[in-house]
């Protein structure tokens, strides 16, 4: 079994051992350290090289957004996932801004916790309406640039699916190809635009005018 490492972020004592807990469900994950801040967590993915970080965003010396901007400049492959008690869309969309691959609360239940990072490990996580009608909210308001990159027709249709929200599995039923097929298209899709993850990505087709700004976000 491949195991997925994971370090915990969260200056809580009583939060660290519930996600260790939830984590210890699930023999997939790993966990290989526990710190308390930002600034150990930076230290901590220097040294080790985690697989997931679960990064809390309200920490004393160096919050999680700060924490999550800087790992991300230097390691920009690592997944990191917010876990906060507040779904302040303000700060989750910062985080994911910030290079965040998606967020969890607190106070879910412990299955959905580990559906969830599941999908983000597989990179199959959707992007929600809300933080997809935020991501609109912002990018109408700036210029819209003519596209720098050229996709093909296949690539624009899954692009178009990602900004509506649709998992990989309802992208792979609506243009009747396989869930691999969809994962490899968005691969070279984020290759190509030079982002990170979903919400980078459609933030970043908004700005270039790859995707219509109209987009009804339903499927």
């Amino acid at each position: 079994m491949t195991h997925t490492r994971v370090l915990v972020v969260d200056d809580s004592s009583h939060a660290r051992e519930a996600i260790c807990d939830i984590l210890s469900m699930d023999k997939s994950f790993e966990v290989i350290g526990v710190v308390t801040s930002g600034q150990q967590a930076i230290e901590f993915t220097e040294q080790w090289l985690p697989d997931l970080i679960l990064m809390d965003i309200q920490m004393p010396v160096m919050d999680g957004l700060e924490a999550t901007q800087r790992i991300k400049l230097m390691l920009p492959y690592v997944k990191i996932v917010m876990i906060t008690v507040s779904d302040d869309m303000i700060h989750l969309l910062e985080a994911l801004k910030r290079g965040a691959q998606g967020y969890l609360l607190k106070n879910l239940e412990p299955s959905t916790w580990l559906k969830y990072l599941q999908s983000i490990v597989n990179e199959e996580a959707p992007l929600s309406r809300e933080v997809a009608y935020q991501i609109l909210r912002d990018v109408s308001l700036t210029e819209k640039r003519e596209p720098s990159v050229r996709l093909t027709s296949r690539e624009q249709d899954i692009l178009n699916g990602v900004a509506a929200g649709w998992t990989n599995k309802e992208i792979s039923e609506k243009y009747s190809i396989s869930e691999y097929t969809v994962k490899n298209h968005l691969k070279n899709i984020l290759k190509k635009l030079q982002v990170q993850n979903r919400v980078q990505l459609t933030r970043y087709a908004l700005e270039q005018g790859l995707i219509p700004d109209d987009n009804k976000w339903t499927e």
